[in-house]
């Protein structure tokens, strides 16, 4: 009896444990990622042939002392080679791990093939080769700590590789997680029963499963064996176990009569699905469809069960997309699949809690590195079940209606339509033509993580509905306090932009890339106020951010525009922005500076100045940081000198119970007059700390 390991997803060990000794191996025990245990000759070979969950097999040849490379050299050349294989055999090492003198793979790889070479040599004088690609013969190291296990891979290729599948959709199940996953749903507790897989992609689900039903070792079709050219290969006792394999599969498949339905919206997919069932001889077993999930047929009388790797997605931008999708197979499951059994594999909870169902079981897997949870379902009778989030959908439906006037009248194309107006649902949402941003605001501590994600499915499950919206043009954001240059970096790299209009004139707009869109909707009025108030005049924009302001004051016949901001980034959006607006000239200029060194600096004059400073700022060119409560009659220092008679400052704020500082303006000889409401357009009527703004005059 030899020793032996399996190599196994992380999540799958436990399964392979059962299943070793169901084919008949001994001591069985697992550690992580890997089974150990002993088998006779024959035993090992019904393994390789039959383990569906196994990733390769492993026969240990020694494990040896390899504290230090020169050691793990000297234990692996003592090894008596010839016993392995034939100096005519090409071979290659696998090297796996590594202690505090072996860290690197390749080196540690490198000294075991040096190892054996120089072993056979001194043998028999001949020297085999190495092969990196197709070698007849695999070597698998292992090392853990100062101990080197040294084995012959005993499968070859991958075990997941059945040879059915050659080629696979964007999201391939690997073979032997879709048989751990048919396992775990407890199909193969009831296999006479139909399975339904609704995105079956390529198929691998249910060929697995017919695989099983019909009594068909998963690799009997395979050609080549990383045993098949090892000294110690018994090649009739092979033959007699693989001929045994084949005469069951025969059987098997001619009394199935399990059912397995297959469908997927992707018909190129569907055809590769159909190859695959061709070349693992089960296509007569498998009825493949093409058409939507969420308008399967009705489902066969007799019950059974719904194995599925519906879509999770990579990007979060996907997530509105695929909580509709999920949310409209949970209503499905309920209305249509009553006493069937469901079970699927996700990698995002948020998607399975879309569902509105309640799981019976989970089990934490590994799709290659991505951790994913199969989650196992009782569909019971009751109907679709009530509607989620009805008290924000109500909410949602009010403030729409309450805009609609002021927006026909007005021609607003960008307007924020709800914004945490319920305690529950803390978001805000916004309208950018025909797409909708929707900014999740951190929750507070007292509210549970889960409670606060349920929430947020129900308002990306009604916001199309009531705004009457594609799924697909929702953007999911997440507020949270920005720090140093946070505010400037970005988040994805789309690169969608898309022109939108406000007064005349045209903005591009970013839905997707950064925190915000390149335009604060808040400021629509003051923006409006600066381009009725601007003609012939010089215009200054301080932290101006893509120059939206500068637009105006432009377009409004100002004498000339300065935009000023420390981003690279937002300047040239700025100028861009310009450009949509056939706005050229040097009397548009913009200056890429830090706004407070820049002030201490100007000694020109301007008839009216704009700005819009940070809250807080840890600016490097002060000899302290920034607060504007603090600060803003330093800044109003700097502005007062370069306001010329009779100009205006429009001073705006967002800091919440911000007080302006009446006297220490008095000394400066500058007035204010708060316009805080005159700036607050009707969809932002209802947040009273939205912005702060004042025009600052000479007394």
């Amino acid at each position: 009896m030899k020793r032996y390991y399996a190599a196994v997803p992380k999540g799958l060990e436990y399964l392979l444990v059962d299943e070793l000794k169901a084919l008949g191996a001994q001591d069985v025990r697992e550690g992580q990622a890997v089974v150990h245990f002993h088998a006779e000759l024959d035993v090992a070979y019904r393994i390789c042939l039959w383990s569906r969950l196994a990733s390769r097999i492993v026969l240990v040849l020694a494990e040896v002392q390899a504290k230090t490379a020169e050691l793990l050299y000297d234990n692996v050349k003592a090894m008596y080679w010839p016993a392995v294989f034939s100096s005519q055999r090409d071979f290659m090492v696998d090297f796996h791990g590594g202690n505090r003198e072996i860290r690197n793979s390749q080196f540690g790889a490198l000294k075991v093939k040096d190892a054996i070479v120089d072993s056979f040599v001194e043998e028999s004088g001949e020297r085999p080769s190495v092969s990196r690609s197709n070698p007849e013969i695999k070597i698998d190291c292992a090392l853990r700590g100062d101990k080197l296990l040294v084995g012959l891979n005993f499968t070859g290729a991958a075990m997941h590789q059945r040879g059915y599948r050659l080629e696979a959709g964007k999201a391939p199940l690997r073979e032997n997680l879709a048989a751990a996953i048919l396992y775990r749903s407890g199909w193969t507790e009831a296999m006479d029963t139909p399975l339904i897989d609704p995105f079956c992609g390529s198929g691998t689900v249910l060929i697995e499963a017919a695989l099983m039903a019909t009594d068909t070792a998963p690799l009997v079709n395979r050609l080549y064996w990383g045993f098949d050219h090892w000294a110690g290969h018994q090649e009739h006792m092979w033959r007699e176990i693989l001929t045994e394999a084949k005469v069951r599969s025969n059987r098997g498949i001619a009394a199935c009569k399990t059912r397995f339905i297959g469908r997927d919206i992707n018909r190129r997919v569907l055809g590769l699905a159909k190859e695959n069932a061709e070349r693992a001889g089960m296509e007569d077993l498998i009825q493949f469809e093409g058409g939507d999930a969420l308008n399967m047929p009705e489902p066969p009388a007799q019950k059974g069960y719904v194995v599925s790797n519906p879509p999770y997605g990579e990007r979060l931008g996907q997530l509105p997309v695929l909580l509709s999708l999920y949310a409209s197979m949970g209503r499905q499951f309920k209305s249509q699949w009553a006493n069937w059994h469901v079970s699927l594999l996700c990698s995002e909870p948020m998607l399975l809690n879309a569902l509105r169902l309640k799981a019976d079981k989970q089990y934490k897997l590994m799709n290659g590195a991505l951790e994913v949870l199969l989650a196992n379902y009782s569909i019971g009778e009751g109907g679709a079940g009530r509607v989620f989030g009805e008290d924000f959908a109500n909410r949602l439906r009010k403030n729409v209606k309450g805009l609609a006037k002021w927006i026909k009248k007005d021609a607003i194309e960008c307007y924020r339509v709800y914004d945490a107006d319920l305690p529950d649902y803390n978001v805000a949402i916004d309208v950018y033509q025909d797409w909708v941003v929707v900014q999740e605001y951190a929750a507070p501590k007292t509210i549970a993580p889960m409670k606060a994600q349920q929430r947020l499915i129900d308002v990306l499950l009604n916001v199309p509905e009531v705004l009457g919206i594609d799924p697909e043009k929702i953007v999911l954001k997440t507020r949270r306090q920005q720090k140093g240059k946070e505010q400037y970096q970005r988040m994805a790299e789309h690169d969608q932009d898309m022109k939108v209009h406000e007064y005349g004139a045209t903005f591009l707009v970013n839905l997707t890339d950064y925190l915000d869109t390149g335009l604060f909707l808040d400021h629509r009025l003051a923006r409006r106020h600066i381009q009725q108030n601007m003609a012939g005049k010089d215009f200054l924009n301080l932290f101006a951010y893509t120059g939206s302001a500068s637009v105006h004051a432009a377009l409004g016949g100002a004498k000339s525009t300065t935009t000023v901001d420390m981003s690279k980034t937002y300047l040239r959006w700025a100028e861009e922005n310009f450009k949509a607006n056939r706005l050229r000239g040097r009397q548009y200029r913009f200056e890429q500076a830090d706004c407070m060194a820049w002030l201490s600096q100007c000694q020109e004059q301007f008839d009216f100045i704009f700005i819009d400073p940070p809250t807080f700022s840890n600016s490097k060119r002060m000899e302290q940081t920034f607060d504007v409560q603090r600060d803003h009659i330093w800044l109003m220092t700097q502005l007062q000198r370069m306001l010329r008679p009779g100009g205006e400052i429009l001073f705006s704020n967002n800091k919440r119970q911000f007080k302006i500082d009446a006297d220490g303006l008095a000394q400066l000889g500058l007035k204010a007059e708060n316009i805080s409401d005159k700036t607050r357009s009707p969809d932002f009527a209802r947040n009273k700390h939205i912005h702060n703004a004042w025009l600052i005059r000479h007394a």
